[in-house]
């Protein structure tokens, strides 16, 4: 897959995501005080939001990233602020910003590797996502972006920061109370395992989705054990509904693949039996299974019913794949 095939990936992964994660995630995020977030969704019900994770929700780091999966130039951005690409794998906001706002935070995420941050943009939360990136080291490692383990050492650095900034107490009560967003994976199955060989030399589909949940796993667990408790994951979205995906595998009709979206659910049962073995190992914090799947399925198969405007959008992009 060449870099363009993979960038139009992930906007249009970005497209059908903003929809389904400002309905869904955003107020499961907010976890003790859901009725709260719906009823007065200005009202600040965490003090940060910490992202993590692949195109989805970076909002720029990788422009501050020597890797060749970057957008910030038009005509990404086009219904931003100022029409201007900002680095953001779409044409506006990432799903993260929305989630900001619904929090009473911000009305955006930024990137973390952004220089021009300020104490009080990394008081209320920063994305440290990278586009490409996925839960196998492998799938960052081919395309030069950051691996979770990265990320995971820059949020690191960042609780140094808040630390000397803002002083201990504050850092505890981020750390401890602050509303955690994950979505990674789709780039594993449909990039690193479907259209590279690599892994398929030495894993069936099912060992590399066994793979992805022991590297899940540990991501999960390192983060409790740096002090998140509030932690909320998205599934995998029917990732064999992508054009090239449908392209490659979706016959002469080129319909959603079937092995890619079996794929994306395999995993998906594999995630969530992970997220419940930490919620009983570890009672003090909420880990979150947060299912689109389903949602986008929906979406992706009945637009009309989501309205006239969604459905002329999806379409035309479909068929132009």
């Amino acid at each position: 897959m060449d870099t363009h095939q993979l960038i139009s990936n992930m906007m249009l992964r970005n497209f059908y995501s903003v929809m389904v994660i400002t309905t869904t995630c955003v107020s499961v995020v907010v976890f003790p005080v859901i009725s709260n977030a719906a009823g007065a969704p200005k009202k600040k019900s965490a003090p940060a939001i910490l992202v993590f994770g692949d195109s989805i929700v970076d909002p720029g780091n990788n422009n501050h990233v020597a890797t060749i999966v970057k957008c910030d130039f038009p005509p990404y951005g086009r219904d931003f602020v100022g029409a201007k690409p900002t680095g953001r794998f779409c044409n506006g906001k990432v799903p993260s910003d929305f989630a900001a706002n619904i929090l009473g935070l911000k009305e955006l995420v930024p990137a973390y590797l952004d220089p021009t941050l300020t104490l009080q943009d990394l008081a209320t939360g920063v994305s440290f996502a990278s586009g490409g990136s996925g839960y196998d080291p492998l799938t960052a490692r081919g395309k030069s972006v950051l691996s979770l383990s990265d990320q995971v050492e820059l949020f690191k650095e960042y609780l140094n920061k808040i630390r000397q900034g803002m002083g201990e107490e504050a850092a505890a009560t981020i750390i401890s109370q602050s509303a955690y967003l994950i979505c990674v994976g789709s780039d594993d199955i449909a990039n690193t395992y479907f259209s590279t060989p690599t892994r398929r030399l030495h894993y069936d589909i099912n060992a590399y989705t066994d793979l992805m949940a022991r590297y899940a796993s540990t991501f999960y667990e390192e983060l409790y054990r740096i002090g998140a408790r509030r932690i909320g994951v998205l599934s995998l979205p029917p990732i064999g509904c992508l054009p090239s995906q449908r392209t490659s595998g979706g016959g002469p009709n080129r319909s959603c693949s079937n092995s890619s979206n079996q794929a994306a659910q395999l995993f998906n049962s594999k995630l969530s039996a992970v997220l419940d073995s930490l919620s009983k190992t570890h009672p003090d914090a909420l880990f979150v299974y947060l299912d689109v799947y389903n949602r986008l399925t929906s979406i992706i198969h009945n637009p009309i019913r989501y309205g006239k405007q969604f459905h002329q959008v999806l379409i035309p992009k479909y068929q132009r794949g």
